[in-house]
């Protein structure tokens, strides 16, 4: 399976959604997969790592986020569940699970009822160690800045923002792979 097929279906390459998402994947791919090889201990599937990573953010075609020129009908916070869907229809239930479950440290049933977000009443947290390690990597990088790579500390505010639990759930994470 090549990701960039995949992307090819629901991307101009050259666009600025295009560009935003290949850009973006490529980072975080790159990054997931530098920590994978300083943790050969971990056992890690590095050619599942490299192919999620490059899809995670596939579904952001179907928002509406202008800035990085998606024009969809639904909200930005959407676009792992309908990256999920995509992924799965094109027969990649293992990679779908990480578009689904990368947002944040991941979103619990409880955060989605309390917070009120358009999304499906369902745990979406990262489970596996290649889930967790992509969602980690996408931290570092947004697609509205792609050259810069933030600081933990900036990260772990963001995360903050959204809740102590994420933002332990992040430090965790720092601890496993940093």
């Amino acid at each position: 399976m090549q990701p960039l097929d995949i992307i090819r279906k629901y991307y101009t390459l050259d666009s600025l959604a295009g560009q935003s998402l290949l850009i973006h994947s490529q980072l975080v791919r790159d990054k997931a997969l530098a920590i994978a090889m300083r943790h050969a201990e971990m056992d890690l599937d590095i050619s599942f790592i490299k192919e999620a990573a490059m899809l995670h953010d596939i579904g952001i075609f179907l928002t509406n986020a202008p800035d990085i020129g998606c024009f969809g009908e639904y909200p930005y916070i959407c676009h792992g569940y309908l990256g999920a869907d995509l992924l799965r229809k094109e027969g990649l239930p293992r990679h779908a699970l990480v578009c689904e479950r990368h947002t944040g440290t991941g979103l619990t049933i409880e955060m989605i009822q309390e917070k009120h977000l358009p999304l499906p009443l369902r745990d979406m947290q990262p489970v596996t160690l290649e889930e967790k390690l992509i969602a980690f990597a996408d931290k570092f990088y947004s697609k509205s800045n792609l050259t810069r790579e933030k600081k933990i500390s900036k990260i772990r505010a963001e995360m903050l923002f959204h809740g102590a639990d994420s933002a332990a759930r992040f430090d965790e994470w720092c601890r496993l792979f940093l």
